[in-house]
């Protein structure tokens, strides 16, 4: 269980990290999400010890994380840096090592891991010679193969398409089912809505959205509704309590003052029988971030 209580840090004037506070227990995953600059790779160098907080303490497993709990951490940095002419397994077999596991044990491992993330070589090719995206992936598995306990990701998904997200999606949900303690930062709301069991959002190095991703979205109202019905848009509008309506291909996306105005259009549409389609459901995550963040839709 990592446990992060009252940490602070600034640089000079600007306080890049106020009074942060969160709990990951094992097998939870947290989701560190804000705008460029709001303070997840402070938090994540100070977890880590490579900065040192003005205030505050970061616990494992009730104990202050020091350097000699190092080899249970498997970090990705968001300055990826592998060894270029070095070849597949011989980096992997390095990093391994350096967080105490055996070169012969790593070696076992990793034509599985290779095969997980659908890496296109083999392990006696250069780092050199692969592609970007294999480069990344080669990455992953040096921060994975050790099985760590805490692991923490800066911005993982950055540069993959959806196929190979999917892939490290698998991964980051492997470990979790394996007891992992799971911190990530990401700007793509999809991913954190789909694996996060914990959200923590900064602005400007405070907290503004902190505690179960449900819970959060379910905190906003079901103030978003996904309907298919022969009414049209200006029908909609006139609707009161009805503040957007969006037209799609299949239907229309409608925003709620409140979730009760779910009711009158649910009584507009299915005047005449059978409709194909009324979903009422909280914002979605990106949603609540460009509110939160003061970010516009447009």
């Amino acid at each position: 269980m990592l446990e992060v209580q009252n940490l602070n840090k600034s640089f000079g004037q600007m306080q890049a990290v106020e009074n942060e506070n969160f709990t990951i227990n094992d097998g939870e995953i947290l989701g560190l999400i804000g705008q460029n600059g709001a303070g997840k790779t402070t938090t994540f160098r100070m977890i880590l010890g490579l900065l040192k907080p003005d205030s505050g303490s970061v616990l494992w497993n009730g104990q202050p994380f020091t350097r000699k709990d190092q080899d249970i951490v498997g970090f990705l940095p968001e300055e990826r840096g592998l060894y270029l002419k070095m070849s597949v397994e011989e980096q992997v077999v390095y990093f391994a090592e350096l967080r105490g596991q055996k070169p012969a044990v790593t070696k076992q491992k990793l034509d599985d891991w290779m095969q997980r993330f659908a890496v296109k070589g083999k392990r006696t090719d250069k780092i050199k010679d692969l592609s970007k995206g294999n480069q990344q992936k080669v990455q992953l598995i040096v921060t994975l193969i050790h099985d760590p306990k805490l692991v923490i990701l800066d911005e993982p998904f950055s540069g993959l398409d959806p196929v190979n997200a999917s892939l490290l999606e698998d991964g980051i949900e492997r470990l979790k089912n394996q007891g992992a303690t799971i911190i990530y930062s990401s700007h793509d709301m999809g991913n954190v809505e789909k694996i996060s069991d914990k959200l923590l959002m900064l602005r400007q190095g405070k907290t503004v959205l902190n505690g179960a991703t449900n819970a959060i979205r379910e905190s906003f109202g079901d103030t978003r509704i996904f309907l298919q019905s022969p009414l049209t848009k200006s029908e909609l509008l006139s609707i009161e309590g009805v503040l957007e309506v969006k037209k799609h291909q299949t239907g229309f996306e409608i925003t709620l003052a409140n979730a009760d105005v779910g009711k009158e259009v649910f009584a507009a549409a299915t005047t005449n029988g059978y409709i194909k389609e009324f979903s009422q459901q909280p914002p979605t995550l990106d949603e609540i971030f460009r509110m939160k963040a003061g970010v516009s839709h447009e």
